[in-house]
């Protein structure tokens, strides 16, 4: 066993998966701070006393990230480097009484919602009066915002109502009191996040609440963009779209995983629309929303996926012209109702539709691109990295979309302010351009 190098009551959280994780992991951060822990995340050196980890179970591929983490930190625990390794989490919840058979050396797992028994483990108190507060590992001037829990969808492919449970979207004043914490310390960008936006309100209020709930956080001092991640399109409703148009905070911008372009597969995945519906839709929300950005994953090589269905999903992708799009090979996932189903699609030619969509998609983006050039963009600066400042428009969520390039050479912008910035060039993925 090596010798001891860890510091006593020092907390090392280490987050996997989505921004909904993140959200949970830096809720868990200001908790553990108020308990008088000297908590990190994701620490660089592993000198903490006790490792939490914060895991996802969504797909395969996640799924194995989780547990080479989990195994990672096992055998850090073997060798004396940690003392304590705790999991939680939608893998934890999901597979809990395997892992506990499998990975022994953690010492204790936890639910998705079980917080206060995590904290209690630690003989910390769970504290009523920090709710809200969070340790936000995002750049400070912007910050994910989760509005509900859980899903009550019954999307045939999806394992997460099994991993986070029944919709429970959180009261409009409480989401008010939240986001004026933040602002206070100085956040700007709010990135509404949930399973299900488009289900807000509807267990609170007896009817979709999202549109109200904007127009509070508009008023809301010291936030200047307002983004929407996660919305569902059957039931999709319509007067967000009008909250979004008239608003000079609410970004252009709507990500709306539609998952796929053929009417047979969307059936099957129990989506209630069908190709056509969704087209309308689509063209329902440009209307509505003039420069609206539309952001949508799919899925490639659902059971019974056939040339044909992938074929309607290419003309309809090209057709449509997202201004973002991802797409996953799909997963056959354990207790949901596709696993009844046979995964007849093999491997690699899952990998091959996705490439393909990825391919056609590229060439959309760059044609998009080129209209930006020479247009005057308001930007978000998030961060530096080597030769260039780099921020967002209204247009680009952090992670997963385009970017806007200054170098430092000829400009100076401060991490977290507004610029107008002149696009001067564009390439698939990012643009290129001057303060003006």
């Amino acid at each position: 066993m090596k010798t001891k190098t860890w510091k006593k009551n020092k907390v090392n959280v280490v987050t996997l998966g989505c921004s909904k994780n993140l959200f949970d992991s830096e809720v868990m951060m200001a908790q553990l701070k108020a308990n008088k822990f000297d908590v990190e995340h994701e620490a660089k050196t592993d000198d903490s006393e006790i490792v939490i980890i914060n895991t996802c179970g969504f797909i395969d591929n996640a799924k194995q990230e989780s547990i080479d983490t989990i195994l990672r930190y096992a055998d850090a625990k073997n060798e004396g480097l940690v003392s304590k390794v705790y999991v939680t989490g939608c893998l934890s919840e999901r597979y809990r009484p395997e892992l506990e058979k499998e990975i022994p050396e953690v010492d204790a797992y936890f639910g998705t919602r079980e917080l206060p028994r995590l904290l209690k483990t630690l003989k910390a108190d769970y504290k009523h009066e920090l709710v809200g507060e969070r340790l936000l590992t995002t750049p400070n001037h912007y910050a994910y915002f989760k509005i509900a829990e859980g899903c009550d969808r019954p999307c045939s492919f999806c394992a997460i109502p099994l991993m986070r449970g029944k919709h429970l979207s959180t009261p409009i004043e409480d989401l008010v009191f939240q986001a004026k914490q933040l602002a206070a310390q100085g956040v700007k960008e709010l990135i509404l996040i949930a399973q299900d936006l488009t289900y807000y309100g509807l267990d609170l209020y007896r009817k979709r609440a999202l549109s109200e709930l904007l127009e509070k956080l508009e008023q809301v001092e010291g936030i200047e963009w307002i983004r929407l991640h996660y919305a569902f399109p059957s039931g999709f409703p319509m007067d967000v779209l009008d909250t979004m148009r008239q608003s000079e905070k609410i970004c252009n911008y709507l990500d709306m995983p539609l998952q796929h372009g053929s009417t047979k597969i969307l059936q099957s995945m129990r989506r209630g629309i069908t190709r056509e519906k969704t087209e309308e839709l689509v063209a329902s929300i440009r209307d509505k929303v003039p420069g609206i950005a539309l952001r949508t994953t799919l899925i490639a090589g659902y059971p019974g996926e056939t040339e044909a269905d992938f074929q309607e999903m290419y003309d309809w992708v090209e057709r449509s012209r997202f201004d973002r799009l991802g797409i996953f090979t799909y997963s056959h996932e354990e207790n949901t109702h596709a696993y009844s189903l046979i995964d007849d699609v093999p491997h690699d030619l899952k990998k091959e539709r996705a490439d393909l969509i990825m391919e056609l998609q590229s060439g959309i983006s760059y044609d998009l691109n080129q209209l930006k050039v020479g247009k005057n963009l308001k930007v978000l600066f998030d961060r530096v990295e080597g030769d260039f400042f780099i921020g967002r428009t209204e247009f680009d969520s952090p992670e997963v979309d385009n970017e806007v390039l200054i170098k430092k050479a000829s400009e100076y912008v401060r991490l977290g302010d507004f610029s107008m910035v002149n696009i001067e060039r564009a390439d698939h993925y990012d643009l290129y351009g001057k303060i003006i």
